[in-house]
């Protein structure tokens, strides 16, 4: 991520510009207001983490929990766009195998980004849901139920020349995640019918 040095930093210490991959300049400005999403979100999504592509951790070194994107209704629509989201994912580690996991965490409530698309760059055939948890686990957890809470719509999905510039707008939308976190407080994503 490279700065604009004629723009201050923000407060977080997160540089206020983003170089895309493509040479443009992206505003990393909050998402929404300081009163909290707009509609039509928060959104709800939820499922069993899945095996994905297998390209999150090896690939990318940017893990990925997938769920199914069959059946996907989110907030009462069928078809959701295509793009990177940002928000909250909640994992039910209360789950039999999942102790290991569950004693390694502060919580079952974790900041994520995700993807719901085709994965232009990869020539996938099959749509994908893949929720990067900005969390450091010590082992897998197919098959967990995960909750999802989207707060916020970030960008379209793109495709691009190279891994490198793929890896690099993920890291920006991972930062720009990061700045919003700080209007919307800790949920409570457990609680949620």
């Amino acid at each position: 991520m490279t700065s604009d040095p004629a723009v201050p930093a923000a407060s977080t210490g997160i540089p206020p510009t983003a170089k895309l991959s493509s040479g443009l300049r992206r505003a990393i400005i909050p998402i929404g207001t300081s009163s909290g999403p707009e509609p039509p979100y928060p959104l709800k999504i939820e499922g069993p983490v899945v095996k994905g592509f297998g390209r999150g951790s090896k690939e990318l070194n940017i893990p990925t929990a997938n769920i199914p994107v069959e059946g996907l209704s989110v907030g009462g629509r069928e078809e959701v766009e295509s793009g990177v989201y940002f928000g909250w994912a909640g994992l039910d580690l209360g789950k039999e195998g999942n102790e290991e996991l569950a004693k390694s965490t502060n919580g079952n409530v974790f900041p994520m980004v995700m993807s719901i698309g085709w994965n232009p760059f990869y020539k996938n055939t099959i749509r994908s849901v893949e929720v990067h948890i900005m969390y450091t686990f010590p082992t897998d957890f197919y098959g967990t139920h995960m909750k999802l809470l989207v707060l916020g719509y970030i960008r379209p999905e793109l495709d691009y020349v190279s891994k490198e510039a793929l890896i690099g707008d993920i890291k920006t939308d991972i930062e720009i995640a990061r700045y919003d976190y700080s209007k919307f407080g800790v949920v409570d994503i457990d609680g949620w019918n």
